[in-house]
């Protein structure tokens, strides 16, 4: 095989420019590779053999490390209203919340994966993933959701201006309350995820702690597999 138009081919199909970039994705020093450009007679079927199995090393240990990327943990939810309708956002992202926090929207805006909310305790609440839409979306959807799960026993107060009876003259008697994550969560973290493994990765978090978490919904393993049969 010509080495000449071996290099050629696999730049094209790389949809790479440059030695320095080929070398990297096969796994051999540039200089190597200028030994191969420089060759008359063609490569033997080893040295061919050697760069596929190079090649494909280096792009399990390049997916190894792509596949998962944290973002943030355990991040203080800073309870923020969005306009007048009674819904929050986790944190603010007005232009005076800093770089800070304007730094974590943006990465936030920008991927796909799993979200974790967790109490004040530190203690995982919900996990929560997208893939069709960014993080910072999904998870402000889903602060503000109606959930049966998130039940509990409490008493209703006035919000209005009424002056304050005790409750040895007025009971006000316990009732299950519905609530939302924003009136549990306390923290939330965030973590980047290549899409197919999403899915998986949400159903091991739901089914690793299914007594703890407020998901409704056990989730299962292989769905990515199943559509791609389908």
């Amino acid at each position: 095989m010509n080495a000449q138009d071996l290099i050629a081919e696999l730049k094209r199909k790389f949809s790479i420019s440059t030695d320095r970039d080929l070398a990297a994705r096969l796994g051999m020093t540039e200089i190597a590779l200028g030994n191969w450009k420089k060759r008359t007679e063609p490569l033997s079927v080893r040295q061919v053999a050697n760069a596929i199995d190079k090649a494909s090393q280096i792009a399990v240990t390049q997916s190894q490390h792509s596949m998962i990327r944290p973002i943030v943990e355990f991040f203080p939810i800073e309870r923020t209203p969005i306009g007048i309708n009674g819904k929050y956002s986790v944190m603010s992202s007005s232009s005076g919340a800093g770089k800070y926090r304007t730094g974590l929207k943006q990465e936030l805006e920008a991927a796909k994966g799993l979200y974790i909310f967790y109490d004040t305790r530190g203690r995982a609440l919900y996990a929560g993933q997208t893939k069709r839409q960014n993080l910072w979306k999904e998870m402000n959807l889903a602060f503000n959701r109606d959930r049966s799960a998130q039940v509990m026993t409490l008493v209703r107060h006035p919000t209005n201006n009424v002056a304050f009876v005790a409750a040895n003259k007025k009971v006000r008697q316990p009732t299950d309350v519905n609530l939302k994550l924003h009136d549990l969560a306390a923290y939330f973290s965030a973590i980047e995820v290549a899409d197919p493994m999403i899915d998986d990765l949400e159903a091991l978090l739901v089914r690793a702690f299914p007594n703890d978490l407020l998901n409704f919904k056990m989730e299962k393993f292989g769905k990515a597999a199943k559509k791609k049969k389908a």
